[in-house]
């Protein structure tokens, strides 16, 4: 028999038993459309991730006091990085602009509105380098610094707290009891990591550590280097000069800590990566389980169609027809079930992200992968059916009524 004429038996079979087959579908779709989500899901969380980080600036070096951590509450309470540190930095080769930052949370007063806020010291390249903009209003300018004024540029959450809708623009807000004048607000940027830029404010560093919290060491040394393919041999050579001024000895362990952005956004693919791999790994299972499906329905088939695998031997048909007949049910089961699924998928895909506001991305390896998956269970769990099918004996079956 040519494996058209057995395509052809194998579908006047399943169309014969349309219920029963929709049925044994039913757990290879559920299982596709489940990777196919999960899958999305992952990958949109890892896109969403990636270009929040690379929202923060581009090209960066972050250089935080204290060996090895690095988190917020720890760079606040070493005090191993001065400014004398960030002016040096600034000489080395390769390094584009440097943004010293210093910071500590206040209360922020507005008439009898309030807020507490991260109050985050910096200097006039700090809004370059970390790719912010202000949306109404000015940035700072050197004067500032050097001159110590009294103002600041609030994050659009900030504002919102503190105005709602009313314009913030040359009124007068307390931090700590003193009054700064607004001369900005920042462009609305999102949850990107530790701190959103949304929920801080900005003074002029010497403002920070002259006027409000007597701070002299510094929390974060922001660092943009010219080429990015440069990023290693520049913090290589940062790491070496922060070390000679802070006079460690060889056996001594560094009293800062360099971070890349190419090393936070591996850090954080990598665990976006785990978990969709964990989270797939248990939506296969279904998939399994539907191929386990498979097989006890097409061992009740064989059964119930025993004197029909009688008559076709009886007429002709060899073991090795009945086999492929019998198989091809199966696979072709299962690949319409994960094409099925993968519409599903892709459809339930498209339902999170416009209703639950999710990034999603369905990606081209997992529908490779799913559909691969459901043609293997089809094949796998279709052969020992096909194989008891084609090992009955032609004159016993045709005695079974």
């Amino acid at each position: 028999m040519r494996l058209r004429e057995v395509a052809r038996s194998a579908m006047r079979s399943l169309r014969a038993n349309g219920m029963r087959t929709a049925l044994t579908a039913l757990g290879t779709i559920i299982g596709v459309a489940s990777v196919i989500v999960v899958l999305a899901v992952g990958e949109g969380a890892s896109a969403d991730v990636s270009s929040r980080i690379r929202a923060l600036g581009t090209n960066l070096l972050t250089i935080r006091p204290g060996a090895g951590g690095f988190g917020p509450v720890r760079s606040g309470s070493v005090e191993t990085l001065t400014l004398g540190d960030a002016a040096a930095i600034a000489r080395v080769p390769g390094v584009a602009a440097v943004a010293p930052e210093v910071s500590g949370s206040a209360q922020l007063r507005y008439r009898s509105a309030n807020t507490s806020s991260q109050v985050i010291g910096v200097t006039d390249t700090y809004l370059g380098i970390r790719s912010l903009e202000v949306a109404t209003g000015l940035s700072f300018d050197a004067l500032d610094d050097r001159e110590r004024r009294r103002v600041v540029i609030l994050g659009a959450n900030v504002a919102d707290e503190l105005f709602g809708t009313a314009s913030a623009l040359g009124e007068r807000v307390q931090i700590r009891g003193i009054a700064f004048r607004v001369i900005g607000v920042l462009e609305r940027k999102g949850d990107a990591g530790f701190l959103s830029p949304d929920d801080m404010v900005l003074v002029p560093l010497a403002t920070h550590q002259g006027v409000l919290f007597g701070q002299d060491h510094l929390s974060t040394i922001s660092v943009q280097i010219e080429d990015e393919g440069e990023s290693d041999a520049v913090q290589a050579s940062i790491e070496e000069l922060v070390r000679l001024r802070h006079r460690l000895r060889p056996d001594q362990e560094d009293d800062f800590s360099v971070r890349s952005q190419t090393e936070m956004l591996q850090t954080m693919g990598a665990v976006t990566g785990t978990l969709t791999a964990l989270l797939g790994a248990v939506a296969l299972v279904s998939l399994i389980v539907g191929g386990i499906g498979i097989m006890n329905i097409m061992l009740a088939s064989v059964r119930e169609r025993t004197r029909e695998i009688g008559v076709r031997m009886a007429v002709g048909a060899r073991r090795r027809d009945i086999l492929l007949q019998f198989l091809a049910e199966a696979v072709v089961v299962s690949a319409a079930g994960g094409l099925v699924g993968l519409a599903l998928g892709c459809a339930g895909a498209t339902a999170i992200a416009r209703f639950g506001g999710w990034s999603t991305v369905v990606p081209a390896y997992g529908v490779v992968l799913a559909l691969g998956v459901s043609l293997a269970v089809g094949v796998v769990f279709g052969v020992g059916p096909a194989r008891s099918a084609a090992r009955l004996d032609p004159v016993e079956a045709l005695r079974t009524d």
